[in-house]
């Protein structure tokens, strides 16, 4: 971190302290492709007579949310009030998600079941020997290759119609999983959720579909994808920002850069955060998520687009320690802020 950088910090301090306070007063809305994660260890035991792989004792399993889930799952434990919107299957990963998100105090009734197909489920092995490392085995996925009905879609859409009044903010977390596939030339549920003035995007591929959206929080891949250039140097950062900013319609841009921490781009600025933790990362999976909650929390808290810019990296940098799905809390936001200002 650079002694400029360390400096705007520093005076930001107090404010930054304010803003996290606020998280939870806020109310949002999160339209997602939902996503069950689960993590089974267990422990290296011989080899199997009856083929030449490994057998695993099982430890135990770790369910947590995945995918936009993980969005929800996030805001929530940063103290928001938060309503889900999307879609799972007839089966026990959908009851499970379900439960943990009421068990987390989030509004299910924009859940809808969907019978022909199953929740989106990412079930990770782990296996481990006496005094080693834990390691990933296998990764199975669950899921399906078929759209949901478009009644279903309309259905949501209807949902999030009759609910947009009454939150801060709407999330669309895109992954792709058919919450947001368009269906005859039609996307609904993208259209309601573009209702509300303060529209944010996390989304893989697809960008332009979003046109007029407040927000969006591509990562460096899908960034690179969606303006159809390499961005590895500086100059490409600014020119991808201007042709989002472009694409999009859209207010803000923020490129989120791995250990180069992210740009913001406005119509008017440009500005860079450096990353704020380098060194401990153990597993981004899902880091993206937690930065667009830490980030729409701030900003319908009052936050200015760096503000919010810094808080979701903040809140990043924690989650990369740990591995697997994981969220944080206001409480350890403003601990780790005070670490990093002291060091």
């Amino acid at each position: 971190m650079d002694a400029s950088f360390r400096q705007q910090l520093l005076a930001a301090h107090p404010r930054l302290h304010e803003l996290i306070d606020r998280f939870s007063q806020i109310k949002v809305l999160v339209i997602g492709d939902f996503t069950l994660d689960e993590f089974m260890v267990g422990r290296t035991e011989r080899i199997s007579r009856e083929a030449p792989v490994i057998i695993l004792r099982h430890d135990y399993t770790r369910q947590v949310p995945g995918g936009g889930a993980n969005a929800v799952y996030n805001l929530a434990k940063l103290g928001a009030k938060v309503k889900a919107v999307g879609l799972v299957g007839d089966d026990l990963p959908g009851v499970a998600l379900r439960q943990i998100f009421q068990d987390a105090g989030i509004d299910t009734q924009g859940i809808l079941v969907e019978p022909e197909r199953p929740t989106v489920t990412k079930t990770r092995i782990f296996g481990h020997a006496r005094q080693s490392v834990t390691q990933q085995i296998v990764r199975i996925d669950r899921k399906s290759d078929h759209l949901p009905p478009f009644s279903m879609q309309q259905a949501l859409a209807d949902y999030i119609t009759q609910q947009i009044s009454s939150v801060d903010a709407v999330i669309c977390s895109d992954y792709g999983d058919g919450a947001f596939l368009d269906i005859q030339g039609r996307s609904p549920a993208i259209g309601a959720a573009l209702q509300h003035q303060r529209c944010i995007v996390d989304a893989q591929r697809d960008l332009g579909r979003y046109q007029g959206a407040t927000l969006f929080t591509p990562n460096l891949p899908e960034a690179e994808l969606a303006v159809g250039f390499a961005i590895d140097r500086p100059t490409q950062v600014t020119k991808a920002g201007r042709a989002l900013l472009s694409l999009t319609g859209a207010a803000q841009i923020l490129i989120t850069r791995g250990d180069r921490g992210m740009s913001l781009f406005t119509t008017t600025e440009e500005q860079h955060i450096p990353a704020f933790n380098r060194t401990d990362v153990f597993d981004v999976t899902g880091a993206g998520d937690t930065v667009v909650a830490a980030l729409t929390l701030a900003i319908c808290g009052g936050a200015t687009f760096w503000e919010a810019a810094v808080l979701g990296n903040l809140a990043a940098s924690i989650v990369i320690r740990q591995v697997g799905t994981a969220t944080t809390s206001s409480t350890e936001m403003k601990e780790v802020l005070a670490e990093i200002l002291e060091d």
